[in-house]
């Protein structure tokens, strides 16, 4: 078995790979639309097991009529589960939200809370959406563990783990502060449209000379 890199060999080669995409890319942004925090959090609990695009095509007309948790809730579960019901797993996101937009309104104001417990308390909300609400509307520097930057975090060796937190807590060990804020947008965007599940585009990979992952795929 390959011994796995020193934290001070990962940090080195984390270093580099945001250098890389950073230069690439200097002002990566979620491909959730919103309008607010309050519809950023609606976005992302939508968008577990959907697309962003998915998500994004139903939202549009929806936020136009309910971009607060008091015009959300008034619509109730039928109306909601209506208009996101092009989005898998409609009747149980629409539950939460509706759910998650009354208790905003009931223990918060109407407002959404910039604290990581009182967002996780939320009906549907886990620590995946907690950070990206924290990191999108608040600046915080989370990290986000999807499918992409958990996949993309163990191919690189920069942050390999079983599970999301554990690849989360790595890549808080290893990412310096400077790249944090936009670390889990970097990795999300390479790995949704270049490091890719099936068979990643390494021939146009900006991290082709650095990456570990073998074997490298060609194209065609």
């Amino acid at each position: 078995m390959t011994a796995r890199p020193s934290r001070k060999k990962r940090a080195a080669l984390a270093d580099t790979v945001f250098e890389r995409l950073q230069a690439a890319n200097p002002e990566p942004m979620g491909e959730l639309e919103s309008v607010n925090p309050f519809t950023l959090l609606v976005a992302v609990v939508l968008s577990a097991q959907a697309t962003d695009a998915s998500v994004n095509k139903a939202t549009k007309a929806l936020f136009a009529v309910a971009d607060t948790p008091a015009k959300m809730a008034a619509l109730g579960e039928d109306g909601l589960a209506e208009r996101i019901r092009t989005i898998g797993l409609y009747r149980s996101k629409a539950r939460h939200v509706i759910a998650l937009s009354k208790a905003l309104i009931e223990q918060w104001g109407g407002e959404v809370p910039s604290d990581r417990n009182a967002l996780e308390a939320l009906p549907g909300v886990g620590r995946k959406t907690a950070n990206v609400v924290l990191n999108t509307a608040f600046g915080e520097s989370t990290l986000a563990v999807d499918t992409h930057v958990f996949r993309v975090a163990n191919r690189l060796g920069i942050a390999p783990g079983k599970t999301p937190r554990e690849v989360e807590d790595e890549l808080m060990k290893v990412v310096a502060p400077r790249f944090l804020r936009h670390a889990h947008h970097w990795l999300i965007l390479h790995g949704r449209y270049v490091c890719k599940a099936r068979k990643p585009e390494c021939w146009r990979c900006v991290l082709r000379e650095i990456c570990p992952y073998e074997p490298k795929t060609a194209a065609g």
